[in-house]
């Protein structure tokens, strides 16, 4: 396979980065398999980094299915190398069930050490398999992923959970609630981004508040959220109609209530959007968008604040647009210095073949300040 991005060097707003050449973490292509989704990482109390990653067909709907199972992967060396796949039960066991599928969507490592990981429920009726979207579950394992506890409802909609986050001992889950049997994207009153939180260690879960995205959320979907230095929470959706503005709300409360409200522009557009912080920095990186100049690549942005973004670097052009779902990962090493692993999904047949569009590698790259 030909890596499609090389050592790269980016100017950022607060400092420059180097997006290393990425390694190939799945290789999908030579087992003869795809996957998209389920890229969650997380760090374990004794500096594992644990990363999931999807195993599904490569046949059904052009290898751009979740039909399959999560696998997870170790690294003792800072994202440097991983160990071989292991299944994730619940997820193997689920598909052989025949109903569902189950995909990683973000996990946590909470400060008593338990691992958590927060999963979207996915039917098998569609050939894409990842829609429609059931209730969300969690499961939780209390060694380091060697055993799993029986899966738990988050919520009692029907949805998908686009992101989670770990703060001040509080975990902050957040859920657009649109079953997706019309669109992912917001379609109906009811189909809202919810905010809920557990205070108990993810033994119970509680709605916060419906994130007041302007309409009812219509046309939004997808969705991320990142809390800034300052102790503001950022909650960030796609706009299907406008991929150019990201749309944002700014909580000073721990999102009890949200004072500001607005787009967010990206030059080179943004679909799937996945924020962290690295060094001071704000990154966003993922799918440059659907529309005209944005299909099939991958793009990352830096900013001061999470709000004002530079215009952007395309890492990828014009590839197919059945990749670069993405997720980060920011890690402290031994020497004090930080690095972010971005993970992301990239297809491994160049331009559009007829039955082969949608199969995808699972890749890793690390991301360092100059």
């Amino acid at each position: 396979m030909e890596f499609l991005i090389h050592e790269t060097k980016i100017k950022g707003q607060v400092r420059d980065i180097i997006f290393n050449e990425p390694k190939i973490h799945a290789d999908n292509e030579k087992n003869g398999r795809s996957g998209h989704l389920g890229h969650a990482m997380a760090m374990l109390k004794d500096g594992r980094i644990i990363a999931f990653s999807a195993n599904t067909t490569k046949d059904r709907c052009c290898g751009h299915s979740a039909f399959g199972w999560m696998e997870y992967r170790y690294s003792t060396d800072f994202g440097e190398t991983f160990s071989d796949p292991i299944k994730f039960p619940y997820s193997y066991e689920t598909l052989l069930g025949g109903v569902n599928t189950i995909s990683v969507e973000k996990a946590v490592v909470l400060d008593n050490g338990d691992l958590v990981a927060f999963c979207l429920v996915n039917s098998q009726r569609a050939e894409i398999c990842c829609e429609p979207w059931a209730k969300p579950t969690y499961v939780r394992s209390r060694d380091g992923g060697k055993t799993w506890e029986e899966p738990k409802l988050l919520t009692d909609y029907d949805g998908r959970v686009y992101d989670v986050k770990y703060h001040n001992g509080v975990v902050y889950v957040l859920q657009h609630c649109n079953p997706s049997d019309v669109f992912f994207c917001s379609n109906a009153p009811e189909h809202v981004y919810r905010l809920f939180k557990s205070e108990d260690n993810c033994e119970t879960f509680a709605e916060v508040t419906v994130v007041p995205f302007r309409d009812n959320a219509l046309n939004l979907g997808y969705g991320n959220m990142i809390f800034r230095e300052d102790g503001s929470l950022v909650v960030y959706a796609y706009n299907v109609k406008d991929e150019q503005n990201m749309e944002y709300l700014v909580s000073y409360d721990n999102g009890v209530t949200f004072v500001k409200s607005g787009k967010s522009f990206v030059k080179n557009k943004i679909r799937n959007p996945q924020v962290g912080i690295l060094d001071g920095q704000y990154i966003l990186h993922g799918r440059a968008g659907e529309s005209e100049g944005g299909k099939g690549s991958f793009v990352i942005y830096t900013s001061k604040d999470g709000i004002e973004w530079d215009d952007g670097v395309v890492l990828v052009e014009n590839l197919r647009p059945a990749c670069f779902y993405s997720c980060n990962l920011t890690v402290k090493l031994p020497n004090g210095k930080n690095r972010m692993l971005i993970k992301y999904s990239e297809n491994y047949h160049k331009g559009i073949i007829e039955g082969q569009w949608g199969q995808v590698n699972s890749m890793m790259a690390i991301v360092e300040s100059l």
